[in-house]
Formats: C-alpha cells, structure tokens, sequence
C-alpha cells in the first residue's frame, strides 16, 4: 500500500452494506474494504489462503472471486464498503488483512457513513452527500494505512507468532490451517513452523488437538451434548478423529471420561 496513492487519489463511495450471512462475492468492478463490528469472518480470496478477520480487510478487485463466511457457532456482523479510486497512479495497491487501535474511531466512522448514505437516499443534497462520503472513507482508508503499517515495523518475527497462540485460543472452533496462521503472522509457513515449535515445544496441530480436547472435556463435564455435538463445537468436523485423539490424550473415551466425572460429582 501507498500513502502517495492516497494523497494523489480521490476515494469515492460506490456501497455500503450490512451482512449477517455468508456472501459469494464471484466478481467486482471496484476495490471494497470489509470491517467486522461484531464477531469474526473466514475471508479466502483467488489469490491467497483463508483468513479469520476479527477487525478490517481491503478487498481489492484483482481477488475476485471472494468467499465470506459466517462462523456457525457465533452470531457475527460485517459491514462492506465497496469504492472507487480516481486518478491512482499505477493502479491502488491496499489489499489484505487491516490492523487498527483505533477501532472505536473506525466504526464511528462507519455508522456515520452509513447514516450519510440513508440521508442521500432520502434526496439530500448529492454533492454535499458525496463530498461528505469521500472525507470519511479518505479518514477510514487513513487510520488502517498508518496503524497496519505501525503494526507491521513495530513487531519481531516471534512477537508476530506469539499472537497467533491467543488467536488460536479464542478461534479453536473454526477450521485453523497452518498456512492460515503462517499469513497472519506475515511469514512463510516454513519459518513460522520453526518459530512455533521454538516458541510453545510442539507443534501447531499438537497444539491444537490439545487445546480442542481440554475445551472437550469442559463441555462433556458441563453440558448434556452428545461427544459428536461436542467435536463439531470445538473445530472436530471428523468424529472418529476426535474420539482417537481424545483416548490417546485423555486415556479414556468421552463417554466413559463423562461418567468418571459425574461419579465424582455425586
């Protein structure tokens, strides 16, 4: 991404939209910037693997096509904001994920776009309406240049691998690949494996077999979910694969580790 860009260029507002589903996005003729306000998404793009996006991602035309989807056991919200850039010199560049401190400015600025475009709707003024648009998104398109830019200098190599452990710690429903973390940390999947292995002792599908059965363990203790419900809930798409990994983990079977608890309980 370019700040030069942006200085030389002029944003203007094509859409604004609220989802609360799934979205197939197949083609676009302009670049859009997607910013979470509640929960998290899986974003996979033409050209790179899925990312969970917990806060802002620059959607850029050369993506297309572009899969949104929905975790299924959280309610989440996004919002897309899809724009035109006049007069970029050699095309815009800002794409992928977005960082930002500031989000409590950010989705200020959102709602007031949002509210500025059902203004236009109901015949302001449309010049005044543009112009109100452009300075808002310019702010917006501001704020996550300079602070993903301050996000990615400030950090090592290992300080980027240590935050995908807590990102790991609160996603481990969702379906985690190593080339997904090895992109968030911004390394290459090589590198980030070795980091991994240096940083926690084990490796990232040990890490979060473990991570997945210890939630386990929890619900079976907790809840009256049967142990398939309960692999579903904690990432496991494959039962058989979660039972054998329990066992050798645990040294028993979910069932029968429900029933010693329960015993104890009594």
């Amino acid at each position: 991404m370019s700040f030069h860009q942006l200085s030389t260029s002029i944003p203007l507002v094509e859409n604004i939209a609220t989802y609360s589903d799934t979205q197939n996005c197949v083609h676009a003729e302009n670049h859009a910037i997607l910013i979470v306000t509640h929960g998290h998404v899986k974003i996979t793009t033409s050209r790179q693997a899925p990312f969970i996006c917990t806060e802002g991602f620059a959607l850029h035309v050369d993506d297309y096509p572009i899969q949104i989807d929905m975790p299924k056991t959280k309610l989440s919200e996004y919002v897309i904001i899809s724009y035109k850039m006049l007069h970029a010199e050699q095309g815009w560049s800002l794409k992928g994920p977005l960082f930002s401190t500031s989000v409590g400015k950010i989705l200020h600025l959102v709602e007031e776009l949002i509210r500025i475009r059902a203004l236009h709707n109901a015949n302001q003024v449309e010049a005044l309406t543009a112009m109100k648009e452009r300075l808002l998104l310019e702010r917006i398109l501001f704020i996550y240049m300079v602070e993903t830019a301050m996000n990615n200098e400030k950090k090592s190599t290992l300080d980027l691998v240590k935050e995908t452990i807590p990102y790991m710690n609160q996603h481990y429903m969702v379906d985690i690949t190593l080339p997904m973390l090895a992109q968030r940390a911004r390394l290459s999947v090589g590198h980030y494996t070795v980091l991994f292995k240096k940083l926690t002792g084990t490796t990232v599908n040990t890490y979060l077999i473990n991570l997945r059965i210890e939630k386990a363990k929890l619900l079976l203790v907790q809840t009256d979910l049967t142990a398939k419900e309960i692999a579903s809930m904690v990432g496991c798409a494959d039962y058989f694969h979660f039972s054998r990994s329990f066992k050798k983990i645990v040294g028993c079977a979910p069932s029968i580790y429900r029933e010693q608890e329960e015993s104890l309980q009594i």
